[in-house]
């Protein structure tokens, strides 16, 4: 990754956090985008000059395209986009849930995406490739009690990743999902407290380290993965996280 520009939505905590370590680690320069400017600008202080803290609205076209702009700007490209950014909350039931509430969590998790996506796929598809990472759940292909809008946004993100695939690839793209299974970051937290699903009863020895997930997407960076483009990967298959080092 030596070299490579990297932006990761979402990178204020959790697995957009520490991905952005990890990809530091690794010789990357990388692009923090969240709306928490303070926790981003923390961040970057933390990993040095390779790093840039851009304040980024991710349900905003163009907060999302001036996070490309800045990322071309400071760094003279963009080689990696991470998709990371995601809301569940408010939790609620279909009958009862606020609608404004619902299209705000589509708004982020799923046009979020799409702008995403719209923002880097000319400026990859110019440089000749590029790689596309959208973290998905198993919320996209399995329905959830309370969880409508953030089933519904991962099922569209999912589809939005193949679609990706399917029209950058011949540019060079490397379009492709990875579905971590539960991690231990706020989201669950906001979960637990619901009460709702089994997802909310389990215990926080069950999740995943947030850390798994950002050893995945870099080594999904890589030619390895090359077998999964247009796919999802997902954490919970052993054989994964064999290739990925962490078994």
């Amino acid at each position: 990754m030596h070299g490579k520009s990297v932006l990761i939505t979402g990178a204020s905590r959790g697995i957009g956090a520490s991905a952005a370590r990890l990809f530091a680690e690794a010789g990357a320069n990388v692009v923090l985008a969240a709306r928490s400017h303070e926790a981003i600008e923390a961040l970057a202080g933390e990993i040095g000059p390779q790093a840039l803290a851009v304040t980024c609205d991710i349900s905003r076209y163009d907060d999302v395209f001036a996070a490309v702009e800045a990322c071309q700007a400071r760094f003279g490209g963009l080689d990696v986009l991470i998709g990371n950014a995601g809301v569940i909350e408010p939790i609620s039931h279909l009958a009862t849930s606020d609608p404004a509430d619902w299209s705000q969590v589509i708004d982020i998790n799923l046009k979020g995406i799409y702008y995403g996506m719209r923002a880097a796929m000319p400026v990859m598809q110019a440089a000749g490739g590029g790689t596309i990472i959208t973290i998905s759940s198993g919320a996209a292909h399995n329905a959830l009690e309370g969880w409508s809008h953030y089933c519904t946004s991962k099922a569209g993100a999912a589809m939005l990743t193949m679609c990706a695939h399917k029209e950058g690839a011949a540019y060079g793209l490397r379009a492709m999902g990875l579905s971590p299974g539960t991690v231990a970051t706020e989201m669950q937290h906001q979960i637990k407290a619901s009460g709702m699903n089994p997802v909310s009863q389990l215990d926080w020895t069950d999740h995943i380290p947030a850390d798994w997930p950002a050893k995945a997407l870099l080594w999904m960076c890589g030619a390895q993965a090359d077998g999964y483009l247009g796919q999802e990967i997902s954490l919970r298959d052993e054989g994964v996280r064999k290739a990925v080092g962490l078994i």
